[in-house]
C-alpha cells in the first residue's frame, strides 16, 4: 500500500513487517500480510476478510478481498516461522521490563453456528460459560509482571472430528493430526517451548490443566516448575501424614511394593485442610495495584504431598506447597494451587507467580476486542491457524508500541491518523453497509 507519508509508528510498523516478510516466502505475499495486519489493528467493527479489505483498499475492494481472502484461507506459509520471528522482534521488548517469569497454558473458546467450521462441536465454551456450539484452541504464552505474548496456538479436535475422515478432508486438517486431549496438546507446546530455547519461567494453569496429575509429573520431567489450579476435592497428604509403607515380604512371591492405606492413613481434601489450618497461618498478601485499588486477599501455604492414586506407587510423591486463598467475608476458601517452586520461595513471591496467571485473560481480551481474534469467518484448518497467527502479530506489534501511546489514546488513530475513520463510516464490501 502507498502511503502518503510516514509518522513515527508508520514507519515502525513497516519495519516491523518487513521482518515477518523475511519468512513470509512469494514476494507475492508481502502486501497481503501487510494489508491484513494493518486492517486487524484499525477501528472496524467486525475483523473479518472484507470489512477488512474496504478499510486498507477503498478504491479496490473487491480484488483486495479476493487477495486477502487467499491469502489468508489458501497460502502454504508457515505459521510457526511467522510466530518465531514475532517472538524474536518483540521478546526483547518484554525483556526490557524485567526477565520472563512464566509460562502460562491455557484455552479461548469461540461460539460459532452449524457445523462445518474445523472443529466446531458441542462443548464447554468459556466465552458462554456453558456448553455450547464452539471452536477451542489451546495456547502458551510467556509473561513477565508488564506484559505477555502468545508464542503457541493450536485447535483443539474435539473425537467426533478427529475420527470423521470425509471432514476432515472438506476442511484440510493434516494427516498427522489426530485427536488429542487439551493438556496433551499443552504438554506438547511446552515441549516444544523448551526445545525451541525459550526463556524458561513458571507454568501456570487453571483448574482444567491442573488437575491433570500426568501434566503436572511431565512438567516437573522437563525441569520446569509450575503453579497449578486445583480443586477443592483434591486429596493430599497434610504435614506429619502420609501413607503405610508396602507390606512386609513374607519370603514367598515377589516382595510388596505398593503404598497402603487404611483408617488411620487416608488423605484429606484440601478443603478439609484448609478449614483446619489455624488463624495464624493466614496472610493478608496485596500482589498488585488495579487501575483503581490495590489487590489483596488472604493466603496460607502448607508443604504437601499429592495424594491421587499414590496406592499404585511405590513411594510418596515429594512435598510441593498448597497454597490456599480465603478472602475476608466469604465462608469458605475459594481458590487452591499446588506448586513445586523452591521450598525457600518467599510468601509474596509465590502469590505474585500464582496471580500472574491474570495476563491470559488480558491476552484474550485484547486479541479478541482490539485484533479481532475470533473474527474469522472461513470454515477451514489453516485459515483458522493463518488469522489466528496474524492476529498474534498484530498483538506483538501494538504491545511493543504500548510505551508510545497515550493511555487515553486509540492505537489505531494514535499509529496510523491517515486511515482514521470518522465516526459511523461504514467500509464499503463491509457486511453491514451490504
Amino acid at each position: 500500500m502507498d502511503l502518503p507519508r510516514l509518522n513515527d509508528g508508520e514507519a515502525r510498523f513497516s519495519v516491523y513487517v518487513e521482518g515477518l516478510t523475511s519468512v513470509i516466502g512469494h514476494a507475492d505475499r508481502v502486501r497481503p500480510l501487510r494489508d491484513y495486519c494493518l486492517g486487524l489493528m484499525m477501528p472496524c467493527e467486525r475483523k473479518s476478510v472484507e470489512p477488512m479489505a474496504a478499510i486498507t483498499a477503498p478504491k479496490r475492494t473487491a480484488a483486495q478481498h479476493q487477495s486477502l481472502l487467499h491469502f489468508i484461507g489458501e497460502g502454504r506459509w508457515s505459521d510457526e516461522k511467522v510466530l518465531a520471528k514475532v517472538r524474536e522482534l518483540v521478546l526483547p521488548v518484554l525483556e526490557r521490563h524485567g526477565p520472563i517469569e512464566a509460562w502460562i497454558i491455557d484455552d479461548t473458546s469461540f461460539p460459532k453456528k452449524g457445523q462445518h467450521s474445523v472443529g466446531v462441536a458441542r462443548q464447554y465454551c468459556g466465552e458462554l460459560g456453558k456448553q455450547d456450539n464452539c471452536q477451542v484452541a489451546v495456547t502458551l504464552s510467556i509473561a513477565n509482571q508488564v506484559a505477555s505474548l502468545p508464542v503457541a496456538y493450536r485447535l483443539y479436535l474435539p473425537k467426533e472430528w478427529a475420527s470423521d475422515r470425509k471432514r476432515r478432508r472438506k476442511v484440510g486438517v493434516p494427516d498427522e493430526i489426530g485427536f488429542k486431549t487439551k493438556p496433551e496438546i499443552a504438554l506438547a507446546q511446552i515441549r516444544w517451548a523448551c526445545q525451541a530455547g525459550i526463556p524458561r519461567g513458571a507454568v501456570l494453569m487453571d483448574a482444567g490443566y491442573g488437575v491433570d496429575t500426568d501434566l503436572r509429573t511431565s512438567i516437573t520431567g522437563l525441569g520446569l516448575s509450575y503453579v497449578a489450579g486445583i480443586h477443592s476435592h483434591t486429596t493430599v497428604w497434610a504435614p506429619g501424614t502420609g501413607p503405610r509403607p508396602p507390606k512386609k515380604w513374607s519370603g514367598q512371591g515377589r516382595p510388596p511394593k505398593l503404598l497402603r492405606r487404611d483408617n488411620k492413613h487416608k488423605p484429606a481434601s484440601v478443603k478439609e485442610l484448609a478449614l483446619a489450618l489455624p488463624r495464624r497461618a493466614w496472610r493478608t498478601i496485596t500482589w498488585r495495584e488495579a487501575t483503581a485499588e490495590k489487590l489483596s486477599s488472604r493466603f496460607a501455604r502448607v508443604r504437601v504431598r499429592v495424594a491421587h492414586r499414590d496406592y499404585w506407587l511405590a513411594a510418596s510423591r515429594p512435598e510441593e506447597w498448597l497454597l490456599i486463598e480465603w478472602p475476608d467475608g466469604e465462608k469458605e476458601p475459594i481458590k487452591y494451587w499446588l506448586s513445586t517452586l523452591p521450598e525457600d520461595v518467599a510468601f509474596r513471591e509465590l502469590v505474585d507467580i500464582a496471580k500472574l496467571r491474570w495476563r491470559i485473560e488480558r491476552d484474550y481480551q485484547e486479541l479478541k476486542q482490539e485484533v479481532g481474534l475470533g473474527d474469522f469467518e472461513g470454515r477451514g484448518w489453516r485459515g483458522f491457524h493463518h488469522h489466528a497467527t496474524l492476529c498474534i502479530a498484530a498483538y506483538g506489534f501494538l504491545i511493543s508500541e504500548r510505551e508510545t501511546i497515550p493511555p487515553s489514546g486509540d492505537r489505531a488513530t494514535t499509529l496510523f491518523p491517515q486511515f482514521a475513520l470518522r465516526e459511523g463510516y461504514q467500509p464499503r464490501g463491509s457486511a453491514v453497509a451490504a
